[in-house]
């Protein structure tokens, strides 16, 4: 069981990630000005709470987590910022954490050869061909510059929730569990995030709040699933 103070920085993360979805739904000019406040709150909070839990030391993901929710923090402050600049420089910080988890992953999961014929890894490669690709041509559209990146950053996601869904068997059910339905849940952020930028026109709050929802609770977790590693 977590320790009081891992507890209430999950608590305050939660309460900061609801708020932020909410602000996000909001194309109030104030929701926006709190989003400055709110948002790089979000995985520095998360983070610490991982790093406070006495039971996460023992965890053979904890460190590969850590790393890859502060490049995320990174990304979050990147895309605090409108334009090309700040979404190829935000994309690139949360693929860096992309490579992270999946780093963690392989280092503790199963053989390569079961990797490759397991049924869960292959439905995650059969979903990005259905949709990276397809977003990529619409950002290519959007700027040709974005289409690349956007592939890229596709393929790196697609590696990471492929991996996140074979754990080695000595690592506790619940951690397996909350780390698999974390990367799927990361999956489909991003993909909501691609289609609300690339293929809707005009500004739609709503989605920009589900993208924020499911988001937060993706890196939520990721992060339980490490500090039930070591359990």
């Amino acid at each position: 069981m977590r320790k009081p103070s891992s507890r209430r920085l999950t608590l305050l993360y939660g309460a900061v990630a609801v708020a932020d979805s909410l602000l996000a739904g909001s194309d109030r000019p104030a929701a926006q000005r709190a989003r400055v406040v709110t948002k790089p709150l979000l995985m520095p909070t998360l983070t610490a709470s991982l790093l406070a839990d006495p039971g996460a030391r023992r965890s053979p993901l904890r460190t590969s987590t850590a790393v890859a929710q502060l490049a995320g923090w990174g990304g979050d402050l990147a895309l605090l910022a409108h334009g090309t600049k700040p979404f190829v420089a935000g994309a690139g910080s949360f693929a860096v954490g992309h490579v992270a988890y999946a780093t963690g992953f392989r280092r503790n999961g199963q053989p390569r050869a079961e990797l490759m014929h397991a049924r869960a890894p292959r439905t995650v490669a059969a979903t990005w061909l259905l949709s990276g690709p397809a977003l990529a041509v619409a950002a290519r559209r959007h700027e040709r510059a974005l289409g690349p990146a956007v592939l890229g950053y596709s393929a790196v996601l697609a590696t990471m929730a492929a991996t996140a869904t074979q754990l080695r068997p000595s690592i506790p059910p619940g951690a397996r569990r909350a780390t698999a339905a974390g990367a799927a849940l990361f999956l489909v952020s991003d993909t909501l995030l691609g289609v609300r930028k690339f293929l809707l026109h005009g500004d739609s709050p709503r989605l920009e709040s589900a993208v924020m929802a499911t988001y937060t609770a993706a890196q939520l977790l990721l992060n339980q699933g490490a500090a039930r590693a070591g359990h």
